[in-house]
């Protein structure tokens, strides 16, 4: 009932996830993004789990493919689950259960990953494949992979509806909360609503308050790179 895309632009180690679904709040439970580190998509029977320790497990250095392997040995309800996932080098792995619906599928390649389950067929997978490499390359990767999104859906998307009812699309900065996290909730034509406002999100207003966030303190940092002085008498080689 879902169908997503999820990509690294290779120019500046950015990641991206578009999602779009039949269902409600994908943003909230599918995609899964950390910069410097990768991406990750759960879907079909959606465990979250699988993201965050996906995104946990990459941060150890460890390959996509290395990655997936573990979170297969860890879930027992495995079938029911679809996933793909990209790590910092564009690596991607993708897994589909074999209790995913009529039609569910994944396509891997580097810096790009596809995938969909109870969706109209593979054309939909090819038609986001397709437009994300085709599309100009000097685009920001927000709007390639709406672009994307938008050809899956015209592909026929989730075989429930015409159009989708939920879409999501988070792109990761440099900062450790994604730079871009937008939303569309019980919408009769969500994907179309979440590229309208994707284009908003471009406006030079909302640039400057987004690039402000580059300026905030680390609490986490700081403490980190906080030296301790010892009390005057005390010896620090002892314990």
């Amino acid at each position: 009932m879902t169908f997503s895309i999820l990509a690294r632009d290779p120019s500046n180690g950015r990641f991206g996830v578009a999602v779009a679904t039949c269902h409600l709040a994908v943003g909230s439970t599918v995609p899964h993004i950390r910069s410097g580190v990768g991406a990750v998509a759960t879907q079909a029977h959606t465990n979250p789990y699988l993201g965050i320790c996906g995104l946990e497990r990459m941060e150890q250095n460890r390959d996509a493919e290395s990655v997936l392997a573990s979170l297969l040995r860890d879930d027992p309800q495995i079938e029911h689950r679809q996933l793909h996932l990209i790590d910092a080098c564009g690596r991607t792995a993708g897994w589909t259960g074999g209790a995913c619906g009529p039609y569910a599928g994944h396509r891997c390649h580097p810096d790009l990953a596809v995938a969909g389950n109870f969706i109209a067929g593979e054309a939909v997978l090819l038609a986001m494949e397709e437009a994300f490499l085709l599309s100009d390359p000097s685009w920001k990767l927000g709007r390639r992979l709406l672009t994307a999104l938008q050809a899956g859906e015209q592909a026929g998307g989730d075989r429930r509806s015409p159009h989708a009812t939920s879409a999501a699309l988070q792109v990761s900065g440099e900062a450790a909360f994604p730079l871009l996290d937008l939303r569309v909730d019980f919408e009769d034509c969500a994907v179309d609503s979440l590229t309208s406002l994707y284009g908003r999100s471009q406006q030079r207003w909302v640039q400057q308050w987004r690039d402000s966030f580059a300026e905030l303190p680390n609490p986490a940092s700081r403490a980190m790179n906080r030296t301790v002085t010892p009390l005057v008498g005390d010896d620090p080689s002892v314990a």
